[in-house]
């Protein structure tokens, strides 16, 4: 789809009026974390607001509503396909919750955890939880408690296993098609998912095979009475048997979305087709009724959904309430509004000619593919530094850095890279941020403490700019035709 061309007024938007809208972005975002509790609204309302200031820029300089209007809806109608996947996922984790699929994945990985390689376990464990989740939250909230409660009992390092499960959620998240911030990052890049997460592999499997070794030979204590240890996951253990049954045929509806990307199907294919057969065996072989299938594809799964004997329990378990209570249509809207809502402000931005103002500045310095690499990663960390918001952070940079990349007959993919290797991987390592701070107050460790153990967050950005620096003909700098 063809973006409309901005207006071009006689006299040239200065560089500070043209970054207002960012600036009021900001400040109001750090004003009202200090003297507000919005929580998770503040992104949209400081969002929102400096939209308003870029569209009065417009206005002043004689663009027309309709003009900025139409900006906003091309780029938003440019990532329609991906938004139906964001919305799709959300039905997905709601069934794949209800049929088990989930739990089971949980109750096979605390099963395989072997005490005398914590570290190692906890990595690998953590990361196939986020790879079929989409989740590195979910991961951490749930077998990432377990773990350190392991750890704890064992004497093996908090820090330690902090990272490694930090380290092996946010490879599965950056990995995962389900996962939001890998969508959110072929959205503002404009690039196709199953391509993005593709030429992720030259970063990602370097930092994963270091992290690999390292937390392999890095000896967890271990004490010879481990009984508490195994007492402390008994009890999620039994509540996914008692709620879920764990069984081979769970492992169904995962294997389609496998088959649908080898097979190259549209996302939102094989995510249906994933989505309707959990529903299918949900109803067919688990003690779930249609009316709780569909509720749980709306509103994804609820406790009530339980048998009565096994609420009370269920409640009294908080990292089973952080697993199970997730998932549905309805619980991907809130991402859907921040994406048209930064999209408001990028179209409002492009018509009144700050973005490409913006986007000029930012570019004057940058003489090659490094340099860059480079300003796309410090932008994205500055800003996510400011604004605490991943997904926000994506969708700026995205939109200020695809003329440059263009420009040098770069594909899409290196920058939804480049926003991944320092947005996504950054975000659970600076102590401020809304991830980061979830992560410590999850796994019971101060951020920096386990930061010198997040191995493969900080492996990112290493090889993102190695491989600009060192290799730019390469194929992991993928040139335009």
């Amino acid at each position: 789809m063809s973006e409309p061309v901005s207006a071009s007024p006689n006299e040239p938007l200065p560089l500070w009026l043209a970054a207002l809208p960012l600036v009021v972005l900001l400040t109001v975002f750090a004003g009202g974390a200090l003297f507000t509790e919005l929580g998770g609204t503040l992104v949209v309302v400081a969002i929102l607001l400096a939209a308003v200031v870029a569209g009065l820029i417009g206005f002043s300089r004689g663009i027309s509503w309709q003009l900025m209007e139409q900006a906003a809806v091309a780029k938003f109608g440019d990532v329609f396909p991906v938004v139906l996947i964001l919305l799709s996922i959300g039905g997905l984790i709601g069934s794949w919750m209800l049929c088990g699929t989930i739990p089971f994945f949980v109750w096979t990985g605390i099963h395989l955890i072997d005490p005398d390689y914590l570290y190692i376990s906890a990595f690998l464990a953590a990361a196939i939880m986020s790879i079929f989740t989409g989740s590195s939250w979910a991961s951490a909230g749930t077998i990432g408690v377990a773990l350190m409660g392991l750890a704890t009992v064992m004497g093996a390092s908090l820090p330690v296993t902090a990272g490694a499960v930090i380290s092996g959620a946010c490879f599965g998240d950056k990995m995962s098609p389900l996962s939001d911030s890998t969508n959110i990052s072929a959205i503002a890049a404009k690039a196709d998912l199953y391509q993005h997460i593709g030429h992720m592999v030259y970063t990602a499997l370097p930092s994963f095979l270091i992290a690999l070794i390292v937390f392999m030979l890095v000896p967890a204590a271990s004490t010879v009475d481990q009984s508490n240890a195994l007492l402390a996951t008994a009890a999620m253990q039994q509540l996914i048997e008692a709620a879920f049954t764990p069984a081979w045929w769970q492992l169904l509806p995962p294997a389609l979305v496998i088959y649908a990307i080898v097979k190259k199907w549209p996302p939102v294919i094989g995510i249906t087709y994933s989505t309707l057969l959990a529903l299918v065996l949900t109803v067919m072989v688990q003690p779930f009724g249609l009316e709780d299938a569909v509720n749980a594809y709306l509103n994804g799964f609820s406790l009530e959904m339980l048998p009565a004997q096994l609420r009370s329990e269920a409640m009294a378990n908080e990292a089973f309430l952080q697993l199970v209570e997730r998932g549905g249509l309805y619980s991907m809207v809130g991402t859907l509004v921040v994406i048209i809502a930064a999209f408001l402000l990028a179209g409002t931005m492009q018509a009144s000619g700050a973005l490409n103002v913006l986007i000029q500045a930012m570019l004057r310095r940058v003489k090659g593919i490094f340099s860059l690499v480079l300003s796309t990663m410090v932008s994205g960390i500055t800003l996510l530094s400011l604004t605490s918001h991943g997904g926000v952070t994506s969708l700026i940079i995205g939109n200020l850095y695809q003329p440059g990349y263009r420009a040098r007959k770069l594909a899409p993919v290196n920058l939804s890279r480049s926003i991944e290797d320092s947005v996504t991987l950054m975000d659970p390592v600076l102590p401020w941020t809304v991830s980061g701070l979830f992560m410590a107050a999850t796994l019971g460790v101060a951020t920096v403490d386990y930061l010198p153990w997040a191995l493969f967050c900080l492996g990112g950005p290493v090889f993102s700019l190695l491989w600009a620096g060192l290799l730019p003909r390469s194929a992991a700098i993928k040139h335009l035709p």
